[in-house]
């Protein structure tokens, strides 16, 4: 009887055994799926940043089919076709995204954008501002600036004057929400406040076009002859070509 009582024991354990090797053998390549999405989502983002978008596509596409519910996946890939202007499709593929998680600050944000670049400016700012509900998200600022970008384009001054402000407050280096705010500045009557930004925009970044003809018009609305001519000799010599040295040119006095 014990003889056979140890039998049976040495049976069970080994069935359990079994059991427990067989479920991780089915568990391991799900785990290697989910692995290989996202090794594929990430290269689908970074073939897209380099324009080569048939790759991206590709890449994007096979994160999907092995991980239906990767939502960084469904994410880029409505980015990437918004980039390639199939518009409905991006839709789509953002609010895929979101069904499968309603509250992803990353595809909220993405979202957010890409309706705003779609001229439906106060639901593209909601969804940007239900991206950055989230303590957790790492990238605050950069949302917070497209919605300034959002409203700036919508024509909401003081709410994008708010948006850009917060931006800094996450990130004082921002460049480009320094740029928006000394431009904004201008468009508000408040060039010293201007200067001001541009100023440190300067002191982090090379000047371009943009932010030399920004300068050459900041200068003239405060009196700052020496600096609006220095602005206006680097738009000329550096970038000869663009539409600031045009209409730099043209508001030059006959």
């Amino acid at each position: 009887m014990c003889k056979r009582a140890r039998a049976v024991t040495v049976l069970l354990l080994s069935l359990t055994l079994a059991a427990c090797q067989s479920s991780s053998t089915l568990s391991k390549p799900q785990s290697d799926r989910a692995k290989l999405a996202e090794i594929n989502t990430e290269l689908g983002g970074q073939y897209m940043s380099n324009g080569e978008y048939q790759i991206a596509m590709d890449k994007l596409k096979k994160a999907i089919e092995l991980d239906p519910h990767h939502v960084d996946a469904h994410s880029t890939l409505g980015l990437l076709y918004s980039v390639l202007g199939q518009y409905e499709l991006a839709e789509a593929s953002f609010k895929q995204a979101l069904h499968i998680d309603a509250n992803n600050s990353a595809a909220l944000n993405n979202y957010g954008q890409f309706l705003c670049q779609r001229g439906r400016y106060e639901e593209g700012e909601k969804s940007i501002m239900k991206a950055v509900e989230n303590p957790l998200y790492r990238n605050a600022e950069n949302a917070y600036y497209n919605a300034g970008v959002c409203a700036l384009t919508g024509g909401r001054l003081e709410q994008a004057d708010g948006n850009f402000r917060k931006a800094l407050e996450l990130d004082p280096q921002m460049a480009p929400a320094l740029l928006q705010m000394a431009g904004l500045s201008l468009q508000q009557q408040h060039a010293l406040q201007g200067r001001a930004y541009l100023q440190r925009y300067t002191a982090l970044t090379e000047p371009n076009a943009s932010s030399l003809w920004l300068g050459v018009q900041i200068e003239r609305q405060l009196g700052g002859r020496d600096a609006e001519a220095s602005y206006g000799l680097q738009l000329e010599k550096n970038f000869p070509d663009s539409p600031q040295t045009k209409l730099l040119l043209e508001s030059k006095p006959k």
